[in-house]
């Protein structure tokens, strides 16, 4: 379960290689004199730094040293009010930038944000990527406006906020496609690096992911930003398309235990969900639509309930009252149900259609998706 429906590429923190090398950021922006103040923030390893400068006759400068280049935020405080006061201005003046090692340059005529950067490779790289997905961030901006603009009884409308999601579906796969095509472009450039992790995301796929990170030079496979990655990435192997899925024993909502295999001969649908879980909600339509046209040629649905111990009840009411008429299992134990941490569960909705052999053939079918895979296997 997502925090929001819209979620818009943001860069993560980059990666940071083991020996600092200096930096110094020399900044003109407007006439601004003090009490302002340039806040510059960013991760250096482990550690979040948050440095400021005074700023006379716009001009500003930060120096440091780094271990590898790190996406972080520049903000500009006019009137000297603090950090802590700027957080709940509703338009700060904020440039993002990557603090890079060396000599390098912010001009702007009267406003961070519209600054230009000069003499940083990693910022010139990401320019270049920022301007292919310009169309594409703009088209995120206007489905969120045009969310934010919906009535209560839009966003109450499951056919207004599937076809929202559709389209948000649409813009996120070419916003992979755009930044795979610039990884594969640039393997010596940290913003690949940067750009694998969004790719990845808070589920990824070892067979989409595995060959990008290859794809980098030696230097950045070994990036300490893409360690954490890799390492989940062993477990996603088990559960990435081409595996065979893992067998599992849990309990029926009668105490009667249900494996995975006892399904072996059938296409099935393992869809980890829980009551409590709005997306999940709003999904199950999709789920009961595809399991009512297939269930009858070959295929089933297996539900795998995160809901907690306390929450029974309103797991079998969500059952009943969402029309889930296949078998549902769950252990009550919320984030740590066992068959959702061994298939490496961190978000909601997610599925796995398997194959009769047992075998792993798409993940993640959401909306149309569903009934498109299962018309083109079935």
């Amino acid at each position: 379960m997502k925090k929001s429906l819209f979620t818009v590429l943001a860069l993560s923190p980059l990666m940071l290689f083991a020996q600092d090398t200096p930096y110094k950021i020399r900044g003109k922006v407007g006439s601004f004199n003090s009490p302002a103040k340039v806040y510059l923030i960013y991760q250096n390893g482990a550690a979040s730094v948050t440095d400021s400068a005074v700023v006379s006759n716009g001009n500003f400068s930060f120096q440091g040293a780094i271990s590898e280049p790190s996406s972080g935020v520049m903000i500009m405080d006019p009137k000297g009010v603090g950090l802590d006061s700027l957080k709940s201005t509703s338009q700060p003046d904020v440039l993002m930038i990557y603090v890079d090692k060396g000599e390098y340059a912010i001009e702007g005529k009267d406003s961070l944000s519209t600054a230009s950067i000069k003499g940083s490779k990693a910022n010139t790289e990401n320019k270049i990527l920022n301007g292919r997905l310009k169309d594409l961030s703009a088209q995120f901006r206007a489905l969120d406006a045009e969310y934010q603009a919906a009535s209560a009884e839009q966003k109450g409308s499951q056919e207004f906020v599937g076809g929202l999601q559709g389209r948000l579906e649409k813009l996120q796969v070419r916003q992979k496609e755009i930044l795979t095509q610039f990884v594969k472009e640039n393997p010596e450039s940290y913003v690949s690096v940067n750009s694998i992790l969004s790719i990845a995301g808070r589920d990824p796929q070892f067979g989409e992911i595995d060959p990008l990170v290859k794809s980098l030079s030696p230097a950045l496979q070994k990036a300490s930003a893409l360690q954490p990655l890799l390492m989940g990435m062993e477990a996603s192997k088990k559960t990435s398309v081409g595996a065979m899925a893992m067998d599992f024993t849990q309990n029926d909502p009668n105490g009667k235990p249900v494996k995975l295999s006892d399904f072996k001969g059938k296409y099935v649908l393992l869809d980890f969900w829980a009551s409590w879980c709005g997306p999940c909600r709003d999904e199950n339509p999709n789920v009961v639509q595809a399991y009512n046209k297939f269930k009858d040629k070959n295929f089933t649905v297996l539900g795998v309930s995160l809901d907690r111990q306390n929450q029974r009840d309103a797991w079998l009411k969500a059952v009943k009252d969402d029309g889930l008429t296949w078998t549902q299992v769950s252990d009550l134990k919320f984030w740590n149900n066992e068959v959702a941490r061994m298939y490496n569960i961190r978000s909601i909705p997610q599925n796995y259609l398997i194959d009769p052999s047992g075998k792993i053939v798409a993940v993640n079918l959401r909306g149309a998706a569903l009934e498109q895979k299962l018309a083109e296997i079935l």
